[in-house]
């Protein structure tokens, strides 16, 4: 077998550093004989440059503009020569058109993270305040691949087979009553496998587990006055890193292998690990939200946008992700494929994932390219691929979500119809009968396994509350009991 051959001697120097011209793909940054390459996309962008920092230094070590030869179609891409892979963090200044209607935002003074960062600092230890004077909070990191996963690989139970407990990593072992060393962690979930095995379950979803801002939207309680958290996680940062803040060995920026083993000892002890993705949407919000990532590098690619160059808010959240253009949809391929093959998961459950079927204006498409992708995809066609076929948008596909014979759904239907069963409503019986059989009236075509049934999950009331409310109490949290659904069909 021929390997192309990388050369390892630089062409061009700026302020000491030794560079040449990079490979564009793959995206992000890779390890190359003697240094990094760092290939980065943007259509509309001007110029390029390439900002290193020590870890965790306010002011760059360097900013490297990309020279004209560097750059081939729409792709920025170099080699930089004896970094120091441990220590070394990095980021992009992108300048451009600054023109919100047709859709620019451009801000050549803000730092941009890396979207194809597998490490990213900043928030390394779960709720420790940022510095909040530091303009560049999200640190685009170098991670080595070496890890030894002992020839473990993906299980591929049946999906009929499967018993899923559907967790957050952090509440599972948080609490004293846990009786772990390293509570809330990747690491403090390892040590609950037996307790697991012991509850028959086979399968742990995981709510997201990659790197998000626990500090958007922080606010203090207006009951106890303790500072409100983004706690869930649905509101991605960087879709390839792994979040530092789940990780005992998180400061350490040793969250990469803290999940790899986390995976490797589940698939042990015969249990799968599906992935709660969120690509509808990102942490940078609307118009009014912090220059992270997207927004500044290509913001009229990444995201759906009105003709006056507002965010279309399907997701609820401010902004939409425009998965299907050509370039977003590779980014979510790549993504998938990487957790897929550097990470040995199982498969993926993806939050109102109707929104992946929307085109770059937002209306609904018969033939979704990116469904069909991720359907037919080579890497990932061992994976479950599970959809919540709905969104913030009021789009409802329970049923009728575009499978290409490979994907299953959460069955709202069977959650609703069993609930309001139990709690004794009326005129209930043949749907309660074809709920219990598979839903046939829903899957005639897909058969059973495409049903995965559910009462309670992290949307809405617990087992308990369903016995123990009539109506939602969410006061606590400072925004009125106006989020959460209203129809949680429970009886006091």
């Amino acid at each position: 077998m021929t390997v192309e051959r990388i050369d390892i001697y630089p062409t061009h120097t700026h302020e000491g550093f030794q560079l040449r011209a990079g490979r564009q793909l793959p995206f992000g940054a890779s390890a190359v004989p003697g240094g990094v390459n760092f290939s980065i996309y943007s259509s509309h962008a001007t110029t390029c440059a390439l900002v290193l920092f020590e870890k965790g230094a306010q002011k760059p070590l360097a900013e490297i503009p990309f020279p004209d030869e560097f750059r081939i179609g729409n792709v920025f891409a170099m080699i930089v020569f004896g970094l120091d892979y441990e220590n070394t963090e990095y980021g992009y200044r992108m300048d451009g058109p600054w023109d919100p209607t047709n859709g620019q935002r451009f801000d050549k003074t803000k730092t941009l993270m890396d979207p194809y960062a597998k490490a990213i600092g900043g928030r390394d230890v779960w709720g420790k305040t940022p510095d909040w004077n530091d303009l560049y909070q999200h640190r685009a990191r170098l991670v080595y691949d070496d890890f030894d996963w002992e020839s473990d690989r993906p299980l591929e139970k049946p999906i009929e087979d499967l018993v899923i407990y559907e967790m957050h990593v952090r509440s599972f072992t948080r609490d004293e009553s846990s009786g772990v060393r390293h509570r809330g962690t990747f690491a403090g979930l390892r040590e609950k496998i037996g307790y697991l095995k012991d509850l028959g379950v086979n399968c742990v979803e995981l709510l997201p587990v990659y790197e998000f801002d626990e500090f958007e939207n922080s606010r203090p309680s207006p009951i106890t006055g303790e500072l409100l958290l983004n706690y869930w996680g649905y509101s991605t940062v960087g879709f390839f890193a792994p979040k530092a803040g789940f990780a005992a060995t998180g400061h350490l920026g040793m969250q990469v292998d803290e999940f790899k083993t986390l995976v490797k000892e589940l698939h042990k002890n015969g249990i799968e690990v599906i992935l709660d993705v969120v690509f509808n949407h990102t942490a940078e919000g609307d118009q009014r939200g912090p220059y992270i990532s997207f927004r500044g590098l290509d913001n009229k690619t990444y995201y759906m946008l009105t003709p006056e160059g507002y965010y279309f808010n399907f997701s609820g959240t401010g902004n939409t992700l425009n998965c299907n253009h050509p370039v977003v949809r590779d980014m979510v391929l790549d993504c998938l494929r990487y957790w897929a093959a550097e990470y040995h998961v199982d498969g993926f459950r993806f939050d109102l994932a109707a929104i992946l079927g929307r085109a770059q204006n937002g209306a609904p498409l018969p033939n979704p390219p990116l469904l069909e992708a991720l359907a037919h995809d080579p890497v990932l066609a061992k994976c479950k691929l599970i959809a919540e076929a709905w969104d913030a948008g009021g789009l409802y596909q329970v049923g009728s979500f575009p499978a290409y014979g490979r994907w299953a759904e959460w069955n709202g239907k069977y959650r609703d119809a069993v609930r309001r069963f139990i709690k004794g409503d009326e005129g209930l019986i043949g749907e309660i009968a074809q709920r219990l059989q598979g839903s046939p009236d829903l899957y005639a075509f897909r058969g059973p396994t495409a049903s995965v049934n559910f009462l309670t999950a992290h949307d809405g009331f617990t087992l308990n509350d369903l016995v123990s409310y009539n109506d939602k109490h969410n006061e606590a949290n400072g925004e009125d009991n106006n989020d959460g659904a209203n129809d949680n069909y429970s009886w006091n």
